[in-house]
């Protein structure tokens, strides 16, 4: 009972400490004494203290994975990928409370609940990625998608911000019924819930017509909410739209902590039976458009946040080739990339609302960067090339493990237009770092040093950037084990 305790302790110490949070900002709200600043900033640093509280809390539980393998109650699964799947969201959500820590007003949040509705979706993240059953499922990634709602229209005082959250409110409303009717659409044809149970059924009995209908239709709808949440193509419309409104920090953590989540989690629902063929063909078409889209749509951009979340559809791309590989390589490089991409967002996400007092809006307010701020534009332009996937970066060594697993498991076409797609996508970023170094802008500005929190944030994500392909071996024998795992 004590090693359970243990195991969800990381969930439970969460969960207490977001809600004392709650009741800090709101009892400090009606004091005369504290103003709204100050109190965003007090409930930002003590998330944080949390949220690495967490996970130390998750690193201290792992060695009784060899004990608690699964809870009593069968909803969760918890091995050791789910605990490497775990650590990712945490530190998402770190280097996205650091990012909010702004000395200028344009991306300043003026309500600590912004900082409370951060943390409640990672919460939310936590129970998604060990969950084993379809209700566990749902019940998990619907509580993060109505915190994402709020926080996208958390800046009041601008329009763009409120129609970002509308749009994602609207547009968020079908896939989450989609979800629920495909979950239920399953349960009616085989009665079952859980993850286990329907692997038996679907392996070791007699299915009808009607039912295998049934259950075709159920995970093509699974499929398609999971694919709308994560931005893959032809589910894509809502994103850039949203990651342009919606302020900065918002928009780092929308592009990048979901598609951890859902991405551990289809990874356990593409293992259940026979069905996972089905699924692997689904990702399959995805992937293609995904990556063929977010290189040639980036290309036409002129604002900042556009491109890159056009580069964001193309990485949802690249990572579903993980999963249409179908193979213990496949889940390997795709962590492997989840890795890399964290990084990379977190970097590039970082220096945007860092560079002036007025926020950075279209691409041609870079020009001259190299000149007025040249750590800056060298930081950046580092995290331009890895996403371009030019050596001797991370984002090389991703894509290389990725289309190596692809080209493993007979996917040649895939990997052939993963190839294409990552040459075509070079030159919008190269076309950015172009514009720093060697465009000269129509009026001169001058760009603010950054602030401490976002420098030491730049520090490790640009050291691990440039790292990790000298010396990939921890990575990599990490994400073996994980991948191992998966499939025991």
């Amino acid at each position: 009972m004590f090693n359970l305790f243990v195991a969800v302790s990381p969930e439970i110490f969460l969960i207490n400490a977001t809600f004392l949070l709650l009741i800090h900002g709101v009892v400090f709200s009606t004091s005369h004494k504290s103003s709204y600043p100050p109190l965003v900033s007090n409930v930002g640093w003590l998330g944080l203290l949390s949220v690495l509280i967490t996970l130390f809390l998750l690193a201290a539980g792992a060695p009784l994975l060899s004990i608690a393998h699964f809870f009593r109650n069968h909803l969760f699964r918890r091995d050791n990928c789910t605990y490497f799947c775990q650590i990712l969201p945490l530190l998402s959500t770190a280097g996205t409370i650091s990012m909010c820590f702004d000395s200028f007003e344009q991306e300043r949040f003026d309500a600590f609940e912004s900082i409370v509705l951060i943390l409640l979706p990672t919460l939310s993240m936590l129970l998604m990625i060990p969950a084993h059953d379809s209700i566990t499922m749902y019940l998990a990634i619907e509580p993060q998608s109505l915190c994402f709602y709020v926080i996208a229209a958390s800046k009041r005082k601008s329009e763009f911000s409120t129609e970002a959250g509308l749009k994602y409110l609207i547009l968020g409303a079908f896939p989450s019924g989609i979800l629920l009717f495909g979950c239920s659409m399953i349960y009616g044809s085989t009665g079952a819930t859980h993850f286990d149970q329907l692997a038996k059924i679907f392996t070791g009995y007699e299915i009808t017509g009607a039912q295998s209908s049934g259950i075709f239709l159920g995970i093509l709808l699974i499929a398609v909410g999971s694919l709308f949440k994560i931005t893959a193509v032809p589910l894509h419309m809502w994103a850039p739209d949203i990651y342009e409104g919606s302020p900065t920090p918002v928009t780092a953590f929308l592009s990048l902590a979901p598609k951890i989540s859902i991405s551990a989690n289809m990874s356990r629902v593409s293992m259940v039976g026979s069905y996972g063929g089905t699924l692997q063909q689904i990702f399959f078409f995805c992937s293609i458009a995904s990556m063929i889209l977010g290189a040639v749509a980036a290309m036409a951009q002129t604002k900042v946040k556009r491109p890159l979340a056009h580069s964001s559809i193309g990485h949802v791309g690249y990572i579903r080739t993980g999963f249409s590989c179908g193979t213990i390589e496949g889940i390997q490089a795709l962590l492997i990339y989840i890795w890399i991409y964290a990084s990379m967002t977190m970097d590039a996400f970082a220096i945007v609302p860092a560079l002036r007092q007025t926020r950075v809006k279209y691409i041609s307010e870079l020009g001259a960067l190299a000149k007025t701020n040249p750590i800056s534009a060298m930081t950046f332009s580092i995290t331009m090339f890895s996403y371009a996937g030019i050596p001797p970066l991370a984002g090389f060594c991703s894509k290389f493990y990725m289309f190596f697993a692809a080209l493993g498991c007979g996917a040649y076409f895939l990997a052939l237009v993963g190839v294409v797609t990552s040459v075509i996508g070079r030159f919008n970023y190269i076309r950015i770092a172009k514009r720093m170094f060697f465009d000269r802008p129509r009026t001169w500005i001058l760009f603010q040093p950054m602030d401490r929190d976002k420098s030491l944030l730049l520090a490790m994500t640009s050291s691990f950037i440039t790292s990790s392909f000298p010396y990939p071996s921890p990575l990599f024998d990490l994400t073996h084990q994980m991948a191992l795992s998966s499939y025991l």
